[in-house]
């Protein structure tokens, strides 16, 4: 398939804050691989450009060099939604989709494939957004999984874990036998070469896979219960407990007990403390005996606050959403369905408010606004940490975020 496909955003990213204040939405991992990793896969042998918001364009370029970011050429264009979290039946149906047809789900574009000569059409200067009804499109509804919200990647984790699975693995088995290591199911186990694994670890595949990447570190008595996927050079601390549907991702470290969770890279949360039906960006640090809730009392459908409302999630467990750079004391305690911002510090006893906003310090007894110098700070010493240099456009991101949130913040205590 040879197209030149651009991943786009669209006004829905808001749902997906905090999540998708420090990346695009197609940058969001479901399962082992991203959203836009996921179509690599499907759509192979083509030519990406990205497309993103201005707040994003710098951080975005800088990560992804060898991409045009918000470039588009001279050619005829396949654009494809970022949210979208492709199948087979839906990489067929856009394999196949002509010139100037799209592709939608319950009216929302998936795909168009447009001619170079509409494409400038599809920019305005008073947005940011592609503007597909400035051009005539022939459209053909199909049915597809648009993401719309934090808790549909946790509640779809699982499946894309199995699903991602089998692009990934070939074989059957794992690269070698670990000595004193039980396995359940071992021909659904894939380790990786260069991972340790110590005695008495458990691996358990009997309800689905788990892939352990390159360079994992998995401690004594810990158990791994399938779907899971370890990102590489995450290490898995002993008498862990790492239940289904959990995605764990690069340069990570883990302990106490995760249920259907899914953390991006260089996040740590590696004491006692219960994680379950949560999502966490990168550079997260949670303190001892962090514990979130993921099931209300009376069993009931979990709301969460998104953009000043309530919404109803319709699932009954919804745990801990949290922005990248934001950190607990120990002892923290998170109610069901509680978004937390970018770059938050949270102590103290008690339950914080369920929805607590960017760049904020405290917890039940007091809210104050948290320091953009303050935080760069921080940010600069974990990131050296990791032998990583914060970067002009990772720091200008931080600011950028800090202001596009100022509304939110809250008043000095």
């Amino acid at each position: 398939m040879k197209k030149n496909i651009c991943l786009f955003e669209d006004e829905k990213y808001e749902n997906l804050l905090p999540l998708a204040f420090t990346r695009p939405v197609y940058d969001l991992r479901c399962g082992i691989l991203t959203l836009r990793e996921k179509l690599s896969y499907h759509l192979p042998n083509i030519k990406f450009c990205l497309h993103t918001r201005k707040i994003l364009h710098n951080s975005v370029q800088e990560r992804n060099p060898k991409f045009s970011v918000n470039y588009y050429g001279s050619e005829d264009i396949l654009f494809i939604n970022g949210r979208l979290l492709i199948d087979k039946q839906t990489a067929k149906e856009i394999k196949k989709l002509e010139l100037n047809y799209a592709l939608t789900c319950s009216g929302e574009i998936i795909a168009a494939n447009v001619t170079s000569n509409l494409v400038e059409q599809l920019f305005s200067d008073d947005s940011e957004f592609i503007r597909f009804e400035r051009i005539k499109l022939n459209s053909k509804e199909i049915s597809a999984k648009l993401i719309c919200y934090p808790w549909n990647l946790v509640n779809e984790n699982g499946n894309q874990i199995k699903s991602d699975y089998s692009l990934l693995v070939k074989e059957s088995a794992t690269s070698k036998k670990h000595s004193s290591v039980e396995y359940s199911n071992k021909k659904e186990i894939y380790v990786a070469r260069g991972a340790k694994i110590n005695p008495f670890v458990h691996l358990d595949a009997s309800d689905g896979p788990i892939y352990i990447s390159k360079g994992v570190h998995i401690m004594s008595h810990s158990l791994i219960q399938g779907p899971v996927f370890i990102g590489e050079d995450t290490v898995v601390k002993a008498h862990a407990s790492i239940y289904h549907d959990t995605s764990i991702g690069e340069v990570c470290k883990v302990g106490g007990e995760i249920e259907a969770s899914i953390i991006h890279s260089h996040s740590n949360k590696q004491h006692e403390g219960f994680l379950g039906h949560a999502y966490l960006g990168s550079w997260i640090n949670l303190g001892a005996s962090t514990n979130n809730s993921d099931l209300k009392n009376n069993y009931s459908s979990v709301s969460v606050l998104i953009k000043g409302k309530n919404v109803d999630t319709k699932s009954q467990f919804v745990g801990l959403i949290m922005g990248d750079h934001s950190k607990t004391a120990i002892n923290t305690m998170f109610n069901t369905g509680t978004i937390v911002g970018v770059s938050c510090n949270i102590f103290g006893a008690g339950f914080p408010a369920r929805y607590i906003p960017s760049f904020s310090w405290g917890g039940s007894d007091f809210l104050r606004n948290y320091d953009i110098e303050k935080c760069i700070e921080v940010a600069r010493v974990v990131f050296g940490r990791r032998k990583i240099l914060l970067t002009y456009a990772e720091e200008e991101l931080l600011r950028n975020v800090y202001e596009l949130t100022k509304h939110e913040k809250v008043k000095k205590s």
